[in-house]
């Protein structure tokens, strides 16, 4: 089943709002995310037929034999059985993900035409005039086939159904009228009708018409469905993909807010921050090649990133060899001072005895500092991306490049450690620091 969009369907034509059309190409991962949908539908669709055929089972065995007992050949329980062979092998096909084109379309008039069986079976089971299956009950199966066919969210295998059962229920009628050529069973009387094995041309052309009104009606509806099922495909993907450029929560607020990504709306909130760097990292990355120096910062970069994330803190930035982190912003977090040290403890372990490239390791140093920022989206034109500003983010910046003056690996703002609870962790303190664009001196620890 996985031909069962070709690169012809890739080219998929949505209706937008407003009336407009588009013509989306989409790439092989998000058909593959559309197979994968149609291919569950497809073991869906194989469990509701053998339910169908279970209960069919079942309501003949339960049911009066009115038929003569001595009847050598009974067809009922032989339609039944090969429906239920059919059935068995679709649904072992749909398991295993095997299921092509040209099998749907031959399971569609597989269904109508074993259902078509079943019923003209029961004038040969109850020895009735062929008109008597015209007014069974279970014509009323056709529009269940029809509509699970939906599920697969193509229109073509419903309308390939519908066209069967419309076909296969005039041919049924061709068969009750020609039957006996010297007697049509014809009537245009509706009580006869109703009352004898009468046939009614009006009353049959009423089922052939509702067959195909039911199956254009869901084909339309379904391919309405199907464009917002590529769009929903997609919008997905794309908050996927937009996931790795903004933070995940940056990302859900763009996707459900009715302006977009619109820059200009920041928001104030305290946070704390995060900011690492990478000492001497100008002389290290002369010793290695570019495609040395990519490799090396990718792997470094996933090796900090993962303490920051599970304590809750939210990358907003990479800038060069260094990296900017918030706690609490965007991502609400009411422990986010003592997150920040948790995730600037973590960066020094797992950082500890791990090798970059030809032998080289990355001594990385830490600033934290805690305060108000202003978050939000930044850029110009269709190229934006998300950051924190502020006197507190400079502060933080600062702080970091401190660790150069004292020898030390991570320092921290009073600011924050007046927002951990005592005891907590253990801090050394480092003095008094005027710091550049600063009003008044700082106080600063470094973490033990």
């Amino acid at each position: 089943m996985r031909k069962n969009l070709t690169n012809r369907d890739s080219a998929t034509r949505l209706s937008l709002a407003g009336g407009k059309h588009r013509d989306v190409v989409l790439p092989e991962r998000l058909l593959n995310s559309i197979r994968d949908q149609q291919e569950r539908s497809e073991v869906l669709i194989s469990i509701i037929q053998l339910v169908i055929v279970s209960i069919f089972g079942l309501l003949y065995a339960i049911a009066p034999k009115t038929f003569s007992q001595d009847a050598d050949f009974a067809p009922v329980p032989w339609v039944l059985s090969l429906y239920l062979v059919f059935s068995l092998i679709r649904f072992y096909l749909a398991v295993n993900r095997r299921l092509p084109d040209w099998m749907l379309y031959l399971s569609s008039v597989v269904d109508i035409a074993l259902l078509m069986g079943l019923i003209w079976s029961f004038h040969l089971q109850y020895e009735q005039p062929p008109s008597f299956y015209l007014k069974a009950p279970t014509l009323l199966y056709l529009f269940i086939f029809i509509a699970i066919r939906a599920l697969h969210f193509d229109p073509r295998f419903v309308i390939s159904t519908g066209v069967s059962a419309a076909l296969g229920w005039v041919l049924m009628v061709v068969y009750v009228m020609f039957s006996n050529p010297e007697d049509s069973m014809v009537t245009r009387n509706y009580v006869e009708y109703m009352t004898s094995n009468s046939v009614l041309i009006g009353a049959e052309f009423d089922k052939v018409v509702s067959i195909l009104m039911v199956t254009g009606v869901l084909a339309l509806a379904l391919h309405r469905a199907r464009n917002l099922l590529v769009e929903s495909v997609i919008e997905g993907s794309a908050a996927r993909d937009l996931s790795r450029f903004v933070p995940e929560e940056v990302a859900q607020k763009v996707i459900q807010s009715e302006e977009g990504a619109i820059t200009g709306k920041g928001e104030v909130s305290e946070c704390t921050i995060l900011f690492t760097d990478i000492e001497g990292f100008t002389a290290i990355s002369e010793t290695m090649t570019p495609e040395q120096l990519i490799e090396a910062l990718n792997h470094y970069f996933s090796l900090i990133a993962e303490p920051i994330a599970r304590y809750g803190g939210v990358i907003s930035q990479f800038q060069g060899d260094a990296v900017l982190a918030t706690f609490n912003v965007p991502k609400p977090d009411p422990d986010h001072a003592s997150n920040a040290l948790r995730a600037a403890r973590e960066i020094q372990s797992v950082l500890d005895g791990v090798t970059f490239g030809p032998g080289i390791a990355f001594n990385t140093r830490v600033g934290i500092n805690t305060g108000p920022v202003v978050g939000g989206l930044v850029g110009s034109g269709d190229r934006v991306g998300y950051t924190v500003h502020g006197d507190n983010v400079n502060l933080t910046a600062r702080l970091e490049q401190l660790n150069k003056d004292y020898g030390t690996r991570i320092i921290v703002a009073d600011s924050t450690l007046a927002q951990v609870p005592q005891g907590l962790f253990e801090f050394r303190e480092l003095g008094e620091v005027s710091v550049r664009g600063l009003n008044r001196p700082v106080r600063i620890y470094t973490l033990d």
